[in-house]
């Protein structure tokens, strides 16, 4: 199966050089998705809302490969304040069945944009 490039006006449109996601195979690549409303082009308020948009750009993308959030087997998490950590797990546990994904939390200096949060996935579609 040759590789096949997601879009979706259900998330941010790419405002770079990649694509919002990429599927070959079975496999599904998330491209880094931070808080912004995906008609607006506008960043949300706030480290909550942020959270919660990030988890609905992810889940749109998701979507257009043909499947949700629960076939992610890996997370990455990018926080300007780790200390919002917290709020990742309780606003993540509202978006995703057990069992979780493996994920990775990193704190970083700064991210597009000026988000607070930025995450990227990798998904696994089982094949019937």
């Amino acid at each position: 199966m040759p590789k096949q490039i997601l879009s979706t006006p259900n998330a941010p449109a790419a405002i770079g050089t990649y694509s919002q996601g990429v599927r070959v195979c079975n496999t599904v690549y998330l491209s880094g998705q931070i808080g912004l409303d995906p008609q607006s082009m506008v960043l949300k308020e706030g480290i909550d809302a942020q959270i919660e948009q990030v988890f609905l750009n992810l889940g749109a993308l998701a979507n257009a490969a043909g499947t949700d959030l629960n076939a992610t087997v890996k997370l990455n998490v990018y926080l300007t304040d780790l200390a919002n950590f917290a709020k990742v797990n309780e606003i993540m546990a509202q978006h995703f069945g057990q069992p979780y994904p493996a994920r990775a939390a990193v704190g970083v200096k700064e991210l597009p944009r000026g988000a607070l949060v930025e995450m990227d996935a990798v998904l696994h579609i089982d094949e019937a």
